[in-house]
């Protein structure tokens, strides 16, 4: 298995070679990616020797070039040549662990050269959904989730030939699930990136505690199962034990458990349908013999209602959400807004940017650059 890596140097990258490690008899990493890494990436690319490697941030390109400038790997800048090795020929199958509206272009060029693509860029269907699905169907090449939450559903469904009723999402409730709705306004950058449970990039953390991740992910979900809005729901689940559900038409509901550890569901879309030995933590239930679930509060954490009104209107919604919300957490992180300003400048951008309802996918690009533009012109009023 010949593999694309495409943000290697991420929490998703850096457990996906762990897994490359555990088998490189069978798995061999053709192309690595980075965004502005590319110490880390160098690292990485002198333990496993790929065919090319890519920084898209061209200003560290010659950093790149002179580290790896004794070794026979071919390097390359910018985010056009991160969706080129996507579709590269001495590639098999493409992990795209990229954050943000930066994973879509290459998901969808590995969709269109026939590569199998293990998906953790959530962002990719949230912003072209429609494009990416129906070009995967019409080259007959598969997408294998990895987000946890996903792979629990995919998971749950192997196997079965009786289509589920519903799709039930389990959320943490981030660092924010028992904070008074009026300290929200006073909360920082450090607090909040100080997920309860999990280990992740900045970005995706904080989406995590306004609930901004949540929303994407029902969103995806809908492309990936071919789910309505009205059929997926969200659990709170404080433990992370559980990491979804499907329920079918006779009231079974199946769940996939397991820690709050990543490499499982990267195993699993690697190597799907089998099931093999890994060397990672395994669940005790003597330890977690609690587990509890509760209703999403809405009124401190709007920003899943507003994902779930993105995916009923279609179109553009969700492309402009996405945009709006990369540009605002952004700001929160470098502590130029407060925590629930990032809910005002989605919202905000939601209602300025023009719907289209139909998008091709030029019309998604140019909604990625409005909503952004709209966004910074909104983090100050």
């Amino acid at each position: 298995m010949r593999i694309a890596l495409l943000g290697s140097t991420g929490s998703i990258g850096v457990q996906t070679l762990d897994i490359v490690e555990a088998w490189k008899e069978e798995m061999e990493v053709t192309a690595l990616t980075a965004h502005r890494n590319w110490e880390l990436l160098a690292e990485q690319a002198r333990h496993f020797e790929p065919d090319c490697v890519v920084i898209a941030d061209e200003s560290h390109y010659k950093e790149l070039s002179e580290a790896l400038a004794d070794l026979p790997i071919k390097v390359y800048a910018g985010s056009e040549a991160v969706a080129q090795v996507a579709a590269a020929t001495n590639v098999d199958v493409v992990v795209n662990a990229l954050v943000g509206y930066a994973g879509m272009l290459p998901s969808l060029s590995a969709v269109e050269a026939g590569k199998k693509l293990t998906l953790a860029n959530k962002e990719s269907l949230v912003v072209a959904g429609d494009i990416i699905i129906e070009r995967a169907l019409q080259n007959r090449v598969p997408i294998l989730p990895i987000d946890s939450e996903h792979s629990a559903i995919y998971q749950c469904l192997v196997g079965e030939v009786s289509a589920p009723r519903r799709l039930l999402l389990t959320a943490s409730g981030g660092p924010f699930r028992r904070t008074p709705a009026e300290e929200l306004y006073k909360v920082t950058a450090a607090e909040a990136l100080k997920h309860p449970n999990w280990s992740m990039g900045a970005k995706i953390t904080i989406d995590s505690a306004t609930l901004v991740n949540k929303g994407f992910e029902v969103i995806e979900a809908h492309w990936l199962f071919g789910m309505p809005a009205e059929r997926i729901d969200v659990v709170v689940h404080p433990q992370s034990v559980i990491h979804s559900m499907v329920e079918f038409e006779d009231g079974a509901i199946k769940a996939q458990l397991g820690t709050p550890d990543m490499h499982l569901p990267i195993q699993y879309a690697l190597r799907a349908p089998l099931r093999e030995h890994s060397e990672e933590e395994r669940f005790d239930f003597f330890k977690n013999s609690t587990l509890t679930f509760e209703q999403v509060d809405n009124e401190r954490f709007p920003m899943l209602s507003v994902a779930y009104d993105c995916l009923r209107r279609g179109g553009n919604s969700a492309c402009v959400m996405n945009g709006a919300n990369e540009v605002a957490v952004a700001a929160f992180l470098r502590g130029e807004i407060g925590f629930m300003d990032i809910p005002r400048v989605i919202t905000g951008a939601l209602e300025r940017v023009d719907f289209i309802a139909h998008p091709t996918l030029d019309d998604y690009i140019a909604t990625d650059g409005v909503a952004r533009r709209v966004a910074r012109e909104l983090l100050f009023k």
